[in-house]
């Protein structure tokens, strides 16, 4: 099974909700894993929730029944990046 990865992106200011930015498998999963450590941005193991996000689309918004799987994982971030 190859690596999957997928990245989001949340401006309240501009969106309802959050925006999937990439996706991607093999190669390029571990590109977009690379540059989230790099920009140290928090990393989530979420096998199910990056099979789900691979059906939307670029550049488009999570659709409504994605919220709450989201939002635990917006969850997850605020705690990770509160304890540094």
């Amino acid at each position: 099974m190859k690596q999957k990865a997928a990245a989001l992106q949340y401006d309240n200011a501009k969106s309802k909700a959050p925006k999937l930015i990439a996706k991607g498998e093999g190669k390029t999963a571990q590109k977009i894993i690379e540059l989230a450590r790099e920009h140290d941005i928090p990393i989530q193991k979420d096998e199910d929730l990056v099979e789900m996000l691979s059906q939307v689309e670029l550049d488009h918004e999570i659709p409504p029944q994605m919220y709450k799987a989201v939002a635990e994982l917006f969850s997850f971030i605020y705690k990770t990046t509160k304890k540094s």
